[in-house]
């Protein structure tokens, strides 16, 4: 399937999830939301997310990732690959501490990667398998530097930014990435910053169903082919 660049219109709107701070390129992979498994009594002052993050880079590996959230920031989280609960911030180091501490609550978590996430796999690995192969994203830049690339496979992907030629690494916020009704793939990538007269911007955009990275300048609204 070909590939797509366009340039949203001023005042165009793009609905996305609270985007997540990117530490350097947004290499994302896709995750998916499955039935909670039931959790031993913990403390319940915040809202708990699940997942299971499946990447397909020839491994197929498997996480799991329990989130606590409260006001939009996230205070505790388990991950599989670390196998202990972990501070996100200072409100949450009394609960990672307390559930380190209790074996069973700790135990569960660190079985949940096999009881949860592979138990639910087989129907996620069908779905990839019957996909059909790469498909090219199409990228999208908006007025206030936000880097929209959407109906892409597989999912992982790596959106940068950058200003006057030069890689923007702080400034990066993005969503997770979203799986679309057609099993193809979106993403918003912004760039925390006011556009200044005389400096360029650019989304590139690196897939496996690119030869080479796709690039977007900011400021030109074409749709290109």
């Amino acid at each position: 399937m070909s590939a797509g660049v366009a340039l949203l219109q001023p005042g165009s709107a793009v609905a996305a999830p609270w985007p997540r701070r990117c530490p350097g390129p947004c290499s994302v992979a896709t995750e998916r939301l499955l039935a909670a498994p039931a959790l031993p009594n913990k403390l319940s002052r915040d809202p708990v997310a699940l997942g299971c993050p499946l990447y397909l880079n020839g491994t197929e590996r498997v996480r799991f990732l329990e989130r606590h959230v409260y006001n939009r920031q996230q205070l505790v989280h388990f991950d599989s690959d670390v196998g202990f609960y972990v501070a996100d911030s200072p409100l949450g180091e009394p609960d990672a501490k307390y559930w380190n501490s209790q074996t069973e609550v700790l135990e569960h978590a660190q079985n949940a990667v096999d009881m949860f996430c592979r138990l639910n796999y087989g129907v996620a690995q069908a779905d990839h398998l019957s996909r059909s192969p790469a498909v090219q994203p199409k990228v999208m830049v908006s007025p206030m530097l936000l880097c929209y690339v959407m109906g892409f496979y597989p999912p992982e992907i790596e959106v940068k930014w950058f200003k006057n030629g030069r890689e923007e690494t702080e400034r990066v916020v993005a969503t997770d990435v979203i799986q679309n009704g057609d099993w193809t793939y979106q993403v918003l990538v912004m760039l925390e910053s006011m556009p200044q007269s005389g400096d360029t911007y650019t989304c590139q955009v690196e897939h496996a169903s690119l030869q080479q990275p796709l690039t977007q300048h900011w400021g030109k609204p074409l749709l290109h082919r």
